[in-house]
């Protein structure tokens, strides 16, 4: 199971930075949607990686048995922040668009 969430983490942060280094604007903004994804599995799987186990200790017994609640908390929040920040880099992209006529990160057609 780690190894698999290692590789996913990884595939993901190389597609992402790959995308990033591209010259269309799009692709920069996929690229950074990727990129955080794989620092959100990355933290989420800090919070050791556990099936089937409760997320809030009731406080009675061996806390081993519970999944850690607050990589999971930063990680819901990050998806909420990462959603805005998708949406606005697509609204700033299509005004760039619109005053450019083109899509290029540097504002120039090669």
């Amino acid at each position: 199971m780690e190894a698999v969430i290692a590789i996913s983490i990884g595939i993901l942060a190389a597609s992402g930075v790959w995308l990033i280094l591209r010259p269309r604007t799009f692709q920069v903004v996929i690229g950074l949607s990727l990129l955080s994804y794989a620092v959100n599995l990355f933290i989420f799987s800090m919070g050791r990686l556990r099936s089937n186990a409760a997320a809030v200790v009731d406080g009675s017994g061996d806390i081993s048995a519970y999944a850690d609640p607050v990589p999971q908390s930063l990680v819901l929040t990050a998806i909420v922040i990462g959603f805005a920040m998708t949406a606005l880099f697509l609204v700033v992209l299509l005004a760039a668009r619109g005053l450019t006529g083109t899509d290029h990160v540097d504002g120039r057609e090669r």
